[in-house]
């Protein structure tokens, strides 16, 4: 399954990327928000953050004006590597390589198009492993005070 959530300044992406899960009939969770009106985003960054550190869902995607406000609120939860994205190179890059959990996606930066093909990339792009397995533990050492 995998986690949705975005503010008001990523509304318009989420709901790109909704249609794209649900025409490939893949499961996911809305966490919000569900209109156009401002509201904070690190709440709903938290809660998307989460579900995927407890195991309930296996990505997720988190939609704001830029991407960096809910990658960083997303990244103060143990276990989440989320990573800001506006190209198909460092969305296949983020997971190959750092092994990313969430992407985060930006409203004012990208168009809905490139929302929907930087999704796709992510959800079907496998971590490489490897010597990059090594670096990722090297960054759950840091979260664990270890390093």
């Amino acid at each position: 399954m995998i986690a949705l959530g975005c503010d008001h300044g990523g509304f318009a992406l989420k709901n790109a990327i909704k249609t794209y899960l649900e025409e490939n009939s893949i499961p996911y969770r809305d966490f919000g928000t569900m209109t156009e009106e401002s509201v904070n985003y690190g709440p709903i960054a938290a809660a998307v953050a989460h579900s995927v550190a407890d195991g309930e869902c296996e990505k997720g995607i988190l939609c704001c004006g830029t991407g960096i406000g809910m990658s960083i609120a997303a990244n103060k939860v143990r276990g989440i590597r989320a990573s800001v994205c506006t190209n198909e190179f460092c969305t296949e890059m983020t997971r190959r390589h750092n092994d990313s959990n969430i992407l985060c996606l930006g409203g004012r930066v990208i168009d809905e198009a490139m929302a929907v093909k930087l999704a796709e990339i992510y959800l079907n792009t496998p971590f490489d492993g490897g010597r990059h397995a090594v670096r990722v533990g090297q960054i759950t050492q840091i979260e664990n005070g270890e390093m």
